[in-house]
């Protein structure tokens, strides 16, 4: 009885199985051709026109009863899933190769969950705003970064100082002006804080993280002079190899420095951000040679050593590592 069932059920699912329909995908058992009265060889207007004959035959508000209006929905819905499938090239060409190939279930499967899960927002625009919204981001927070910054170096006092020398005379002409009695001490106040930001932003070269935003340094404009930028790479490096590698020209001030800023391993900002006279010592030394570079490196490492054997903090640390520190296994709860 059982493989009389079975062969009952190869049968009745025979024809489908031959057509290459399967159940939850397109029209389901159906063949969105047939749905629509068309062929494969119908072109997209006559598929359009098609539909829209059907459409306006089983629309829900033309028919009257329950019954018969949920037949017509029933087959309204069919014909809105064949004519979304066949009207659309790409999804028209996954069905056909359905038909013409009934036995690759999984790829069926593939492509029509593809098509579905796939965004419909072109990829090209997500990028694009993506990399907008990181550029914005990225500039107002350049922007933060530089104003507290600037708010720092107005409370210390060695640079509040040479910010009132140099404001002084500003400050009383602009105090002048107002008229001192009339000018309220808060105003003051907030006038004598406004100069002293201002002097500070034009006298003080602040480099590094809290260097002031340009738009060169946002994502956006990086991304688009990439071009430029690898090729000046390229040059430099072609044009420094031939001078002093090949032809054995001696350094000039700018490549002894960026030698002894590479053995340093250091950026170019937080290289320049160092005092001038840190800088001269490093030329005086002639720290671009290698040798004495590792020499000045090594005496250096050694001093550090000194200082810190020497510091009471460092010395409760090493202590504490010994007796507690991760090498040690203890049974202490």
């Amino acid at each position: 009885m059982r493989l009389q069932a079975t062969c009952l059920l190869a049968l009745v699912a025979l024809p489908t199985l031959c057509l290459g329909l399967l159940d939850g995908l397109y029209c389901g058992k159906e063949d969105c051709y047939d749905v629509l009265g068309v062929t494969r060889e119908s072109s997209k207007s006559e598929i359009g026109k098609a539909y829209r004959s059907l459409a306006r035959k089983y629309h829900p508000d033309l028919h009257r009863g329950a019954e018969a209006k949920a037949l017509a929905e029933e087959q309204f819905k069919l014909l809105a899933t064949a004519y979304e499938i066949l009207r659309d090239e790409e999804s028209r060409n996954d069905y056909d190769y359905m038909l013409d190939n009934p036995d690759a279930y999984y790829a069926h499967y593939y492509r029509y969950y593809r098509r579905r899960v796939a965004p419909k927002v072109d990829v090209r625009i997500v990028i694009v705003v993506v990399l907008t919204i990181i550029s914005v981001i990225q500039y107002y927070s350049g922007w933060q970064r530089y104003d507290s910054a600037i708010k720092y170096f107005a409370t210390v006092p060695k640079y509040r100082n040479q910010a009132l020398d140099i404001a002084r005379e500003e400050i009383q002409e602009r105090i002048q002006k107002k008229g001192k009695n009339r000018m309220a001490k808060t105003d003051q106040k907030e006038e004598l804080e406004r100069i002293i930001r201002k002097v500070i932003e034009e006298k003080m070269d602040v480099q590094g993280g809290y260097a002031k935003p340009t738009l060169w340094d946002v994502l956006w404009v990086q991304l688009l002079i990439c071009p430029y930028t690898l090729l000046t790479f390229i040059v430099w490096h072609g044009q420094w190899f031939w001078r002093y590698t090949f032809l054995k020209q001696p350094y000039g001030r700018d490549q002894k420095l960026y030698l002894v800023r590479r053995y340093l391993k250091m950026g170019h900002h937080q290289f320049n951000a160092q005092p001038e006279k840190q800088i001269e010592e490093y030329l005086h030394l002639e720290l671009w040679k290698r040798d004495n570079f590792e020499a000045w490196k090594a005496e250096q490492d050694e001093e550090m050593k000194k200082k810190l054997a020497e510091n009471p903090r460092y010395k409760a640390y090493r202590r504490y590592m010994k007796n507690h520190g991760p090498g040690r296994i203890t049974f202490e709860d």
